[in-house]
């Protein structure tokens, strides 16, 4: 089965061909994201009917681009799966209704995939995939989330941040420094320069059981330490280093946490997934990686490239969906506000 997956939540206009003919990493035949980065940066953050309108522009161009890539036409597709929420309204409805009249057009049938679901699902399109029952992390600029995967659609919620995202956090974190928008991969590659130990902060809410987060408090303390500092480039780079240790080391113990509380059988688990964009950092990846391998256990992340939010996971997790015979009416419907755990089982 050949789908054309189509992501437009936020602010990246992504759009893949997922062929479940082929193994592993190779089912991919091509993506394509568009980024409007340059055009939110004046404004220090998204705005949505600017990200509506850009969708407008950049989507349909995306989808010849990406089939032509893929070697396919139109007429090669089996199915059409895109996001129908969480997000922004406007931007959701952009994709949709793209879907759902190419679906109609092409009368193959189309389906509804949750945003963080193609997140969640995104590292089981590599080669060697996990296989449920597994702990997921799911960590973004709009969520931090454990989740429990006994089977796809089967998700328990362990815990979730009470205030900001981890992503949100290294954002709003990167502005208070003064560093461009988007901050948060900005403060990463900041904190590469930074000395670790210099500057410590607290790991919020390991001082207690349970399995949420917070990262308000450390978002103040790093206000503080920036505000007593002499600012210079070093100490910049220091502040950006501890900050950044705080939240690994926060998200690793939580981690570990749920690996103990989730259960996958008679025993702890040992596979944790991490996705999200906040997947992609490297200290993140090497804690997490080490980590699990000291349970003997693994971590299994998607592809840097991956870990943002594109096409590539909407058509995967769509794809498996459509295999199992769901399907949508032809209503152009997306659900801004969605919880995962009301899905439907796939396995």
């Amino acid at each position: 089965m050949r789908v054309l997956g189509i992501e437009t939540s936020c602010d990246e206009t992504g759009v893949a061909v997922y062929d479940t003919a082929l193994p592993g990493a190779a089912g991919l035949r091509a993506h394509a994201v568009y980024s409007q980065i340059a055009l939110h940066a004046e404004y220090g953050g998204v705005v949505p009917e600017l990200a509506s309108r850009d969708h407008v522009r950049k989507l349909l161009p995306l989808v010849r681009q990406t089939l032509a890539e893929a070697g396919l036409g139109t007429a090669d597709l089996d199915g059409v799966a895109y996001t129908a929420g969480p997000g922004l309204v406007g931007a959701l409805l952009v994709g949709a209704g793209t879907a759902r009249a190419l679906a109609w057009a092409l009368d193959v049938p189309a389906v509804a995939v949750h945003h963080m679901e193609g997140h969640l699902l995104a590292p089981l399109m590599e080669d060697d995939p996990p296989e449920p029952p597994f702990v997921a992390l799911l960590v973004s600029g709009g969520h931090t989330q454990l989740v429990a995967v006994d089977g796809i659609g089967r998700y328990r919620l362990l815990g979730e941040t009470l205030d900001d995202a981890a992503g949100e956090a290294f954002d709003k974190t990167a502005k208070m420094m003064g560093l461009p928008y988007p901050g948060g991969p900005q403060l990463a590659a900041l904190a590469e320069q930074g000395t670790p130990g210099v500057f410590r902060f607290a790991r919020p809410m390991t001082d207690r059981p349970g399995l949420d987060f917070s990262f308000s408090g450390l978002k103040t303390q790093v206000l503080l330490a920036w505000r007593q500092s002499d600012r210079s480039p070093q100490t910049r780079a220091d502040i950006a280093r501890g900050f950044e240790d705080a939240v690994v080391d926060t998200l690793a113990i939580k981690c570990e946490r749920a690996l103990d509380a989730a259960g996958c059988g008679p025993r702890a688990c040992t596979t944790l997934v991490v996705a999200g964009g906040v997947g992609a950092n490297k200290h993140l990846r090497a804690r997490l990686q080490q980590m699990c391998a000291k349970r003997g256990g693994r971590a299994c992340f998607p592809r840097p490239a991956l870990c943002t939010d594109n096409g590539a996971m909407i058509a995967f997790a769509g794809a498996l969906r459509l295999q199992a015979g769901q399907r949508e009416d032809a209503q152009v419907k997306v659900t801004p506000r969605w919880d995962m755990a009301a899905l439907p089982a796939v396995s």
